[in-house]
């Protein structure tokens, strides 16, 4: 029972030579609060508004775990990396006020946070957006 915690060399390699995948899907959720309005709606439409929402998103990365450290990437790098965005950009900030989001609906959130980590977080298999607890958009790029 000594080796049930070595995730180093040979648990990885037996694990590879017997044909078990190491392919897979990790998820980070983050959380902002915001204002917007959707300028594109029908005339009456709530959403042309001003309103906030309690914004939460999830960044899916997949890949193959490197055999030695066990990770396809580090929770705390993942953070690093979105964290300063979340507070630049979206945080407490009019989400109209924000290049790329002058129509903020979820889809386009969604786009837009793909396109400013896929670079930074090449494992990024997918965004989902989630405005209110019953209603997400899904962006794979």
């Amino acid at each position: 029972m000594s080796d049930v915690g070595d995730v180093s060399g040979s648990q990885s390699s037996a694990s590879e030579e017997s044909g078990v995948s190491r392919f897979v899907e990790i998820v980070k959720q983050f959380r902002f609060e915001a204002a917007h309005l959707l300028p594109n709606v029908p005339e009456g439409h709530k959403c042309g508004r001003l309103h906030g929402h309690s914004f939460r998103f999830e960044l899916h990365l997949s890949g193959e775990a490197d055999p030695h450290t066990g990770w396809l990437v580090d929770f705390g790098d993942i953070s690093r990396i979105v964290k300063p965005l979340v507070e630049k950009h979206l945080d407490h900030h009019y989400l109209n006020d924000v290049p790329g989001l002058e129509n903020p609906t979820s889809e386009n959130i969604a786009i837009w946070l793909w396109g400013q980590l896929k670079r930074k977080l090449p494992a990024l298999s997918e965004v989902v957006v989630h405005e209110t607890c019953t209603s997400c958009c899904k962006y794979r790029g």
